[in-house]
C-alpha cells in the first residue's frame, strides 16, 4: 500500500492541515496545487491522527472535509499528533536500540572502533545480518551528540561516547501549561508523555493550538536568536501564491495575545528598517553568519516598543508619530468601560476626566492598528481625532 502514516516532510503535512483546519471547507476538486492521490494521501494520513476531530459538510460542490475541535472539550493540543509520527529507516531504528543498549549502564565510555566493533558482534547473531561501517555510524553518534542523548570527550587523538545523564522531569503542571501556552509547545507534550497521567489541570477559553505548525520554524528562529545570526526567509504570500526570498535579522517573537498570532520582528537590510513576519506565513528559514550588528538592532526595536501597538512599524526610530486621541463617556452601572481602557491601553495614556468620562491618547508608528479596538467603543465615544485625516475620514 502506498500510504504511510509516518511523515518524511513536515513541510507538506503543514500545508494540509492548514487547509483542513485554518481555512478549511474544500472539497477534493479545489485541491489543485497537488494531484488527487496526493490529497487522498494526506487525508487518510490526517485521519489517521486526528480521526475524533474530522468532519466533512456535503455541498453542491462536492464533500467537503474539515477539522473541528472543540477546546472546551479538548484538554491537549491534538495538533502535536503531527510532529510524533516522523519516518526513519530500518537502519535508524537498528542503530538506535543497539547504541542505546551498548552504553546504557552509567559511566561507560566507548571510541567509535569500539562501538562498531559491537554493533557487528550484535548483528552477527542474525542469518543475514546488516552491517554498518564506521562512517554511518560517526554520523549517528554526531548526531546524538548534538541531540543530547549522548556526550562526547576527546582524549588525545581518540574520541569517546557515553549516554547523557538523565535529568528529573519539570512538574507535570509545568509541562501541562507550556505544552498549551508558550511556543513550541510541543517539546512539553513530549515530556508529557513520560510523566503517568493524561489528565490535564487546566481549560482554555482561548485555546491557540494551531501555533504548533509553526513549532519548526520558531525553532530555527530561536536559534538563529540565540546565536545572533541572520537568515534567509522563504515567504509565501497566499493571495498571489507567490513564494519570496529575503536576507533578515531576526530580534524577537511576538505573540498575540487576542489572535494567537505569531511573528518574528527582523531587520531587513534590503528595505532598511525592522519589519514584521507572519510565521504562519514563513515556508523555510536557513540560518547565515553571524550579525555584528544584532545587539544594535535589538536596542533599536527596544526603543521602538513604545510606540508599536501590534507589530506594524511603518515608520522607524526618530519619524514622525501618528497621534489618536479619543474621549469616550459611559454611565454610572459601566465602570467596567473604564477598567476595560486600563487593562487594554497598552502603550497609550488614560486620563479620567470625571467619573463617566475618561480620554484615550496614543503615540504610534501606524495608528491603523488601534482602528479594530477603538470601534469597540463606538457606542459611547463623544469625540475622537487622528492626526492621519485620511484614517480619521474613513473611521
Amino acid at each position: 500500500m502506498a500510504y504511510n502514516e509516518l511523515v518524511k516532510n513536515f513541510k507538506r503535512i503543514r500545508d494540509y492541515m492548514r487547509e483542513f483546519y485554518v481555512y478549511g471547507f474544500k472539497s477534493r476538486d479545489e485541491f489543485n496545487k497537488k494531484s488527487a492521490r496526493s490529497y487522498d494521501d494526506e487525508r487518510r494520513r490526517l485521519e489517521s491522527w486526528l480521526g475524533d476531530y474530522m468532519q466533512f459538510r456535503q455541498t453542491a460542490e462536492g464533500k467537503n472535509m474539515f477539522l473541528s475541535i472543540d477546546s472546551r472539550l479538548t484538554k491537549h493540543n491534538p495538533l502535536f499528533k503531527a510532529w510524533k509520527t516522523k519516518s526513519f529507516t530500518d537502519g535508524d531504528i537498528t542503530l538506535h536500540f543497539i547504541i542505546m543498549d551498548i552504553l546504557s549502564e552509567p559511566g561507560i565510555s566507548m571510541a567509535l572502533g569500539e562501538i562498531t566493533d559491537v554493533i557487528d558482534e550484535y548483528l552477527s547473531k542474525f542469518s543475514n545480518p546488516r552491517m554498518f561501517d564506521e562512517s554511518t555510524v560517526r554520523k549517528k553518534l554526531k548526531k546524538y551528540v548534538s541531540l543530547g542523548i549522548l556526550t562526547s570527550k576527546k582524549q588525545g587523538k581518540t574520541v569517546y561516547y557515553q549516554r547523557a545523564e538523565s535529568v528529573d522531569l519539570p512538574d507535570k503542571s509545568m509541562l501541562d501549561y507550556f505544552s498549551e501556552v508558550l511556543p513550541c509547545g510541543v517539546i512539553g507534550s513530549y515530556l508529557l508523555d513520560k510523566t503517568e497521567s493524561s489528565e490535564s489541570n487546566f481549560a482554555f477559553k482561548h485555546h491557540y493550538i494551531t501555533g504548533t505548525m509553526d513549532s519548526e520554524i520558531l525553532y530555527l528562529i530561536f536559534n538563529a536568536i540565540r546565536e545572533k545570526k541572520s537568515v534567509t526567509l522563504e515567504t509565501v504570500n497566499k493571495k498571489k501564491m507567490l513564494i519570496t526570498e529575503d536576507n533578515v535579522i531576526p530580534i524577537k517573537v511576538m505573540i498575540s495575545a487576542q489572535s494567537g498570532r505569531q511573528y518574528l520582528m527582523a531587520y531587513a537590510p534590503r528595505i532598511k528598517r525592522i519589519k514584521s513576519f507572519r510565521t504562519d506565513n514563513i515556508v523555510s528559514i536557513k540560518l547565515k553568519d553571524k550579525c555584528e550588528r544584532f545587539d544594535e538592532l535589538q536596542e533599536q526595536l527596544k526603543k521602538m516598543q513604545p510606540h508599536i501597538w501590534g507589530v506594524s512599524t511603518q515608520g522607524s526610530p526618530g519619524s514622525r508619530m501618528e497621534h489618536v486621541e479619543f474621549t469616550i463617556h459611559y454611565a454610572d452601572n459601566e465602570k467596567f468601560i473604564r477598567r476595560r481602557l486600563e487593562r487594554e491601553k497598552r502603550c497609550g495614556i488614560v486620563e479620567h476626566i470625571d467619573d463617566n468620562t475618561s480620554r484615550f491618547s496614543v503615540d504610534v508608528f501606524d495608528s491603523s492598528e488601534v482602528i479594530p479596538w477603538i470601534r469597540t467603543f463606538i457606542c459611547r465615544i463623544m469625540d475622537i481625532q487622528f492626526s492621519n485625516k485620511e484614517l480619521e475620514n474613513q473611521f
